[in-house]
Parts: structure tokens; C-alpha cells; sequence
């Protein structure tokens, strides 16, 4: 799966799981999704789970740390890292 792929795989699980009212094209990849989108904690939960649904993979209590959330690209080198762990 390409970096691109796996962002547009992202943007589209964060639309769906946080009920935006935006188009994928709409989030920028490097902007702080937490200003840009208005994500808070309630909804950062959401997108743990929903990463873990969207690409099979485990967010381990010790892996877990806000900055992973940051932008897309963050969370998408963090989701390409761990499919090739797998």
C-alpha cells in the first residue's frame, strides 16, 4: 500500500468516523488536525479505533502518544510503519 493510498484510506475513515462535513481533498496533510478538523479527546478515541478497523492493526497503550495524531502525514508514516511490522 502507497503512502498515498494509505492517506486517502485516512482521510476518508476520519470523515466517516467524525461525521465531517468535508471532502478528502479538503484536509490538508500537514495541517494539525486538532485545528483543522476540531478533533478533541472524545474524538481521538474514535480515531484509534477506526485506525484499527480501517488497516488491521493493534495501537499498543505504549505506542500511543498524541503526536501520532498530529496531520495525516504523521499518522500515515505511523500506519505505514506498522503494516510492515505485521
Amino acid at each position: 500500500m502507497t503512502q498515498d493510498e494509505i492517506k486517502a484510506r485516512l482521510k476518508g475513515m476520519l470523515i466517516e468516523r467524525l461525521f465531517l462535513n468535508v471532502t478528502p481533498d479538503e484536509i490538508p496533510d500537514d495541517q494539525p488536525l486538532m485545528e483543522a478538523l476540531g478533533i478533541d479527546s472524545v474524538a481521538l478515541f474514535e480515531v484509534v479505533v477506526g485506525l484499527e478497523d480501517e488497516f488491521g492493526i493493534t495501537l499498543e497503550e505504549s505506542e500511543f502518544d498524541i503526536s501520532l495524531f498530529r496531520d495525516i502525514n504523521t499518522m500515515a508514516h505511523f500506519v505505514e510503519t506498522k503494516l510492515a511490522a505485521a
